[in-house]
């Protein structure tokens, strides 16, 4: 389905473009309009998809998508405002632009609305049968209870299996095959058959399992199958085995090192260069609400690449005194945090000078958030895996600041583990450009820590 939505962005951000020619001197088919037309339709692109518009999981009315669409508009029409001043095309001047971005507003907007009323992109979603009905498939049935969770599916129901322990399933989801399961297959038109079963010895029908891959549908293991719907590991349900033998969870290399921290100094250098004067304000606002003699800066141990402990810094949010008693987990309500402490911290300004840290090669810009090693010892005797986090560089922003914005406890910790993971396992230069790009709408709406 996004495909097919990023397709019809493309061919309506195109019709935009060449609809905003009201010049008759202007010729839409010379090499100049066409590369100004590109450029117009990767930035349109490029920011609703850092605003969250590509996200097969957004979970917003139509007014909020309406509302990144605008916000979108405009922020082409300032980044390419800022080119024209450069280049000086006549397809980007002022009117041009104004009219572009308007019309693509306008073309977006009405097609969105269609989505919404019609549900017109329904046909690209799969019929899915769960083979289980135990524990294991309760995962499902709980993880993917609303109906935004299955955007990209219709679950046909679960099949009660021998050796599923008692679960929660509605009886009413439980489905009892009395014929062949390739039968059952085709007469319902299921695309995918995931297997759930608590009990895998002796109790899988593989000769007809077989049969259904021979027919083209496609058979998935529970955990590649929460994987891809969720952009999360279920680490209660991994195995060593599936971890050895899946793709992914590649170490990296010295040339990978070295290219990261390139990449890395140089984006710090840039956002220090955009950002200080943020970063002045909240200097001057901190010291204005606790006093002159108040530090201004916070410095915390934390746990980052293999277990090594290095001193982070942030712009201080909370008391003076906030560990007196020891570290304790943050929450949103927390009595610790000042009135700009808030505003920082909603905004991601607490963790501007964390670009230190990335100059120093203890961090990177996209990684799992390091911890402070007194939750770390206890985490890692509680939650399994917990230590694998640690294979990888700490990040300013990763992958679960973007699915899980808000840990406070235990519980959230095991969903973030679930996020990390999934990144590590498929961490590379494209996945951590995109979590970059969608960082933008975290910080752009206020949302996360």
């Amino acid at each position: 389905m996004l495909k097919l939505l990023i397709c019809a962005d493309i061919v309506l951000f195109v019709c935009a473009f060449v609809l905003s020619v009201t010049e008759p001197q202007l010729n839409i088919f010379e090499q100049g309009f066409i590369l100004a037309e590109a450029f117009f339709v990767c930035t349109m692109l490029l920011s609703c998809l850092g605003l969250g518009l590509y996200k097969s999981k957004l979970r917003e009315t139509l007014f909020g998508v309406l509302r990144r669409l605008l916000l979108a508009s405009a922020m082409t029409y300032v980044l390419l405002a800022i080119v024209e001043q450069v280049i000086e095309s006549p397809y980007l001047e002022n009117d041009f632009l104004i009219r572009a971005c308007a019309l693509s507003f306008i073309f977006s907007a009405l097609f969105r609305y269609l989505l919404f009323k019609y549900n017109i992109l329904g046909f690209a979603r799969r019929n899915v049968l769960v083979l289980g009905n135990g524990q294991r498939a309760l995962i499902i049935e709980k993880r993917m209870r609303r109906e935004v969770d299955r955007k990209g599916f219709n679950l046909v129901g679960f099949v009660h299996m021998p050796g599923d322990l008692d679960s929660e399933i509605a009886e009413n989801h439980i489905i009892t095959i009395d014929t062949n399961l390739l039968d059952y297959v085709v007469k319902n038109q299921v695309h995918e058959i995931v297997v759930a079963t608590d009990e895998r010895r002796d109790n899988l029908p593989v000769d007809e399992l077989f049969a259904c891959k021979l027919r083209g549908v496609k058979v998935t293991e529970i955990l590649d199958f929460i994987e891809k719907e969720t952009g999360q590991i279920a680490v209660n349900l991994i195995y060593p085995s599936w971890i050895i033998y899946s793709e992914g969870f590649h170490s990296s290399n010295d040339l990978r090192n070295t290219f990261d921290w390139l990449f890395n100094a140089c984006l710090a250098v840039l956002l220090f260069i955009i950002t200080w004067p943020f970063m002045l304000l909240a200097i001057i606002a901190i010291k204005l609400e606790d006093g002159l003699s108040a530090p201004v800066l916070y410095w915390q141990n934390r746990v980052g690449l293999h277990g090594k402990v290095f001193a982070i810094a942030k712009f201080r949010s909370m008391t003076t005194d906030a560990e007196k008693d020891g570290a304790k987990w943050s929450t949103e309500s927390d009595s610790r945090i000042t009135g700009v402490g808030h505003f920082i911290r909603k905004y991601r300004i607490d963790v501007l000078p964390q670009i230190y840290n990335v100059l120093c090669n203890d961090m990177g810009f996209v990684g799992p958030r390091p911890e402070q090693p007194e939750f770390v010892n206890d985490l890692k005797n509680k939650l399994p895996y917990y230590s694998q986090r640690h294979n990888v560089k700490s990040g300013i922003t990763g992958w679960a600041q973007l699915k899980y914005p808000y840990g406070a406890n235990e519980k959230d910790a095991l969903e973030k583990l679930k996020f990390d993971l999934y990144y590590i396992k498929h961490r590379s230069f494209l996945l951590d450009l995109l979590i970059l790009i969608q960082t933008a709408e975290v910080v752009l709406f206020g949302k996360g820590r």
